[in-house]
């Protein structure tokens, strides 16, 4: 998908990408700029709740206990 940026700066985010990702008028983006490239990522209205679940599966408490327990051992 390709835009164009206008005179004053603008540009429109296809519609496909604004369904995919629930952007809609009032969504904050963040412009992440690497000096390569640029990434554009919308925020969510709340982020702990976007991020409730998102690291379920991998094992983090186990780790966590695992390393302390190692630290403990030192």
């Amino acid at each position: 998908m390709e835009t164009t940026v206008t005179k004053e700066g603008r540009t429109a985010i296809p519609a496909e990408i604004r369904r995919r990702h629930s952007i809609e008028a009032g969504t904050r983006l963040v412009w992440l700029d690497d000096g390569v490239t640029i990434k554009v990522v919308p925020v969510p209205a709340d982020p702990i709740a976007a991020l409730r679940g998102s690291g379920r599966g991998e094992g983090l408490v186990r780790a966590l206990l695992e390393g302390r327990r190692r630290e403990r051992e030192k």
